[in-house]
């Protein structure tokens, strides 16, 4: 590859946090950033910040948005246009609320008295879904088929599916009572393409990866990793399953090609070493799903970019019967940009390279990534 051709890093702002911060998300349709986490005093913490020319500007700050601190968060429990963000908290409850009402709440000085009435006005839905913190969340209701969904993941080893219009969980996945429940660490919704279609990936502390087909309610897959998993993700929700990434505690990430399932091997798949320490996360470039980014225990960033093999089936030696042939990855730029490690990463889903991420030393930061269009 040209290193002339090859995407820049540029940091755009950093922000100190007084908070931990554990998830980051775009607001839909804004230049508005989205930080959550746990105060000091254990409690909700969740930002909002606006890009201007010289830097960011602070809209929004309510420490006390929450009983319990905001572990993950998601714009995906409404059509984007709602900007309805859902979040999960360390005593297990799923809650929606309305931010764009709450961000315009704060347009004047209010007493306490009358923020508490805000944050009710605000509040869509809540519930307690689990037992013990929420560590994941996904959902589905921007631009896929099929009605609105969330899908959280819990210590308690359940994984959930929630419609906002409903006041309970509409699936519940419970762990195996004649075993030690796993923690689920990790959720995503995919092979939303038609309004039948739809499944989750989930993946648990101990490794184990399973693919639930919820029109059929059976698992159609699942596999270990050998090492806890800390972020599963389809490489695009919307269309029929293509490739996932699976990233995990011991400085490696997995991509399956999700196209072709063997009955006894299941789908193919190349590993990868990357950050010399945990692979935290990892997010595909909403614009071109062949690019990805991954954030490591190391501070580190990297981006790179899927090489689909020439064929995408093959012969299986044993039985002749058709298997999946994985592709290969190439490292297009790494970078360590922080001295602890990256939680939390989100895409700008409206301008292509425009990413940000929170990290350990307390700080949000903004990047802008170039020349992504040459890959």
């Amino acid at each position: 590859m040209n290193s002339t051709d090859a995407p820049q890093m540029i940091e755009y702002v950093t922000k100190s946090l007084d908070f931990t911060p554990c998830d980051t998300k775009w607001m839909p349709g804004s230049a508005r950033v989205v930080c959550c986490g746990i105060s000091p005093g254990s409690r909700g913490a969740l930002n909002v910040y606006e890009l201007e020319r010289d830097g960011t500007k602070e809209i929004f700050k309510d420490l006390a948005f929450g009983s319990e601190g905001i572990k993950c968060a998601t714009f995906g429990a409404s059509r984007l246009i709602s900007r309805h963000l859902a979040m999960g908290d360390y005593g297990g409850t799923l809650s929606i609320c309305d931010l764009e009402r709450a961000i315009g709440s704060k347009s004047k000085e209010l007493s306490q008295d009358e923020m508490n009435n805000v944050k009710k006005e605000c509040e869509i839905f809540s519930s307690k879904g689990h037992v013990g913190i929420i560590n994941a969340i996904d959902g589905i209701g921007g631009t896929s088929c099929g009605p609105s969904e969330i899908a959280t993941g819990g210590k308690d080893g359940c994984v959930k599916v929630w419609d906002p219009r409903v006041d309970c969980a509409v699936v519940t996945l419970e762990p195996d009572k004649a075993s030690h429940p796993r923690d689920c660490w990790a959720v995503a919704f995919g092979n939303s393409y038609n309004n039948e279609e739809r499944s989750i990936l989930a993946g648990f502390d101990n490794g184990d990866v399973k693919l639930f087909d919820l029109r059929t309610n059976t698992m159609r897959w699942e596999t270990n990793s050998q090492n806890g998993v800390t972020s599963v993700q389809f490489d695009r929700s919307d269309i029929e399953m293509n490739k996932i990434v699976v990233c995990t505690l011991e400085s490696k990430f997995r991509l399956y090609d999700m196209r072709t399932q063997h009955p006894n091997d299941g789908f193919a798949y190349l590993s990868e070493r990357a950050h010399r320490s945990t692979v935290w996360i990892s997010k595909h470039l909403p614009q071109n799903r062949d690019l990805f980014m991954t954030g490591g225990g190391n501070g580190g960033f990297n981006i790179y970019k899927y090489h689909y093999p020439k064929s995408r089936i093959g012969k299986h030696q044993k039985d002749s019967m058709p298997v999946g042939v994985a592709g290969s990855v190439e490292l297009l730029n790494s970078r360590v940009i922080s001295t602890q490690p990256i939680v939390s990463f989100d895409w700008s889903p409206d301008r292509e390279g425009l990413c940000c991420m929170s990290s350990l030393d307390q700080t949000l930061k903004v990047f802008i990534v170039t020349r992504l269009d040459k890959h």
